[in-house]
């Protein structure tokens, strides 16, 4: 991993983006801790020609971005001509949203539609990702969603935006996910995982928790990740604190 692969995950500090203004007072922000990408979510409506000049004043680079599985299942068309205005060549389905996901044919119904939107993008040049939560390691019928899913689509179609809290979550491991991904891991979320003093998983910066980082760069290094994707979805203090902590660690420890 090189610190040119590191982003940070604008949800991150989304509470600060609600606004133009306040989005380009935070993308100021991310660029001086030392972040020179992004992936864009939950920021403030905004022309993507205005977003796009805000990164290219701060000489951040947009990775990608996160959409709705609604917009990207059924407006597909509508999301690769935002992608193509903002400047950005990869985007990520979010979350499967109100898709019903109760069996296994559900599932491969899913897949098929991410199927045929991820065709679409890459016809005009744009990779598309799934993002996990934990609900991916349900199983049906012995195999588990997340399995199903990469299964049933393209490889050149459906990449993966894999997230290592939700991994721990849900079950599994990550250094087994990002080996199991090779040539499909387009991004990794890092997200630390930690215990409470109430004994319940909560997000932690990088190496304040418990994952093995050293394991899961190097098996995501070893399956061609391109981007190492920094987000915390609930922070004890300062957002833009929790994005210094998690990039001086990696940083200092984990980038070449």
């Amino acid at each position: 991993m090189r610190i040119t692969q590191l982003a940070a995950q604008l949800y991150t500090v989304r509470d600060h983006t609600k606004t133009a203004s306040d989005l380009a007072a935070t993308l100021r922000k991310v660029r001086a801790i030392g972040y020179p990408a992004v992936q864009l979510s939950g920021t403030a409506p905004a022309p993507p020609e205005d977003v796009a000049k805000m990164l290219a004043d701060n000489g951040l680079t947009c990775c990608s971005t996160h959409e709705s599985s609604q917009s990207l299942l059924d407006e597909t068309k509508a999301i690769a001509q935002y992608l193509a205005k903002l400047g950005c060549t990869s985007t990520a389905c979010s979350n499967p949203g109100r898709v019903r996901l109760d069996t296994r044919d559900d599932v491969k119904a899913l897949a098929a539609r991410l199927n045929a939107a991820g065709k679409v993008l890459r016809d005009v040049g744009i990779t598309f990702s799934y993002h996990n939560h934990a609900t991916e390691f349900r199983r049906f019928n012995g195999r588990l969603m997340l399995d199903i899913l990469y299964q049933e689509t393209d490889p050149r179609c459906l990449h993966a935006e894999l997230d290592t809290y939700w991994v721990q979550y849900g079950g599994g491991d990550s250094e087994h996910w990002c080996r199991a991904l090779k040539g499909r891991l387009l991004a990794l979320h890092l997200k630390d995982y930690k215990m409470t003093p109430e004994h319940r998983p909560t997000f932690a910066e990088i190496g304040q928790g418990n994952l093995d980082w050293p394991g899961i760069i190097a098996a995501a290094d070893d399956s061609g990740c391109q981007w190492y994707i920094v987000e915390q979805d609930h922070c004890d203090g300062d957002p833009f604190d929790s994005l210094r902590i998690s990039f001086e660690y990696l940083r200092d420890n984990l980038c070449s």
